[in-house]
């Protein structure tokens, strides 16, 4: 990550085109700094008002294979997977432009902003653009310290990420010495993508143990094979940008697979469904949550942090009856 290079007036102008960037933004206290977003960003819900610069290629809805089809079309034919609105990003100047490199089917990257940039007006400073990419949670920790040096707030910054990572030790803590059951969390269900990077230590730190996901690395595709060789204990589905509902939908076409039935977790109805759009995919602050969301599922006796029935939900009335 570069240091810092513009030079910014007392109010600096902030447009994030990717949701965990615009909370980490909110958290450092710069909210009002915000002049735009991108068509993800929902939360905290006053970032809503923004307008949102830009949208995606693949149409909404449909199921995880349908969804996997559009995009293998879209890179087919050699397209961005995001459209920005240039006219309306050069109109606002903003001093810094917030993106990632990590997934370019996930969120804008520095790609999608080439067109944009290349016409930028003379007249007009060039923003600053900083894109963030990181892998386990001790890089998403750094990229809230580098954010807040960015953007001139450094010892917020460096509180924000002190907190977080406390709250997070404070949980590792609180399930530790406690029964370790497999657990096995699924980014996507068709095909199916068992999640990686921060995923593995968000389970460990919850009273977990992570199996086929690694940390630090990509979340790899898997046949249903591999699911059944590994036979976890726990399923956790968590679809990257899916609700609970469309999560509860994904179920049905689980259960077409003929191994399904008789995996221990579906067996002793140990399956469990996140709203994947908030939690566990965005590398923000809420990833304390999502892990306190691990800890309600695997052991309900010792953690209660009121997250079930509004973020997550056992799996128990979709699953198929027992014989």
């Amino acid at each position: 990550m570069s240091q810092p290079t513009l030079a910014t007036t007392h109010a600096p102008r902030i447009v994030s085109l990717l949701p965990s960037v615009t909370e980490i933004v909110v958290a450092l206290g710069l909210g009002e700094h915000l002049v735009a977003r991108s068509h993800q960003c929902d939360f905290p819900p006053q970032v809503t008002h923004l307008p949102a610069l830009s949208r995606s290629r693949i149409a909404p809805g449909g199921s995880a294979r349908e969804i996997h089809q559009r995009v293998g079309e879209v890179l087919q034919q050699g397209l961005a997977m995001y459209e920005v609105d240039a006219a309306r990003l050069q109109a606002l100047a903003p001093h810094y432009i917030l993106s990632q490199t990590q997934c370019a089917i996930c969120a804008v990257t520095p790609g999608d902003l080439q067109s944009a940039l290349a016409a930028w007006p003379a007249a007009t400073p060039r923003p600053q653009v900083v894109s963030v990419e990181p892998a386990d949670l001790a890089e998403v920790f750094e990229v809230i310290r580098h954010l807040g040096r960015v953007l001139q707030v450094p010892e917020r910054g460096e509180r924000v990420a002190a907190t977080l990572a406390a709250r997070i030790s404070a949980l590792a803590r609180r399930t530790a010495g406690l029964a370790r059951p497999s657990v096995v969390a699924l980014e996507w269900t068709d095909p199916l993508i068992a999640a990686g990077n921060w995923v593995p230590e968000l389970i460990e730190c919850a009273g977990g143990r992570c199996v086929l996901g690694t940390r630090g690395e990509e979340s790899p595709a898997l046949p249903f094979a591999e699911l059944e060789a590994a036979d976890p204990d726990v399923i956790v589905i968590t679809p990257c940008g899916f609700t609970l509902a469309d999560g509860i939908a994904e179920l049905e076409l689980l259960a077409r697979q003929p191994q399904w039935a008789g995996l221990r977790a579906v067996r002793d109805r140990r399956v469990y469904v996140v709203d994947g759009v908030h939690y566990f995919n965005r590398p923000g602050p809420r990833l304390v949550e999502s892990a306190e969301i691990l800890a309600e599922i695997l052991h309900p006796q010792a953690c209660d942090f009121g997250h079930r029935d509004k973020v997550w939900i056992p799996a128990t009335p979709w699953l198929p009856r027992a014989a």
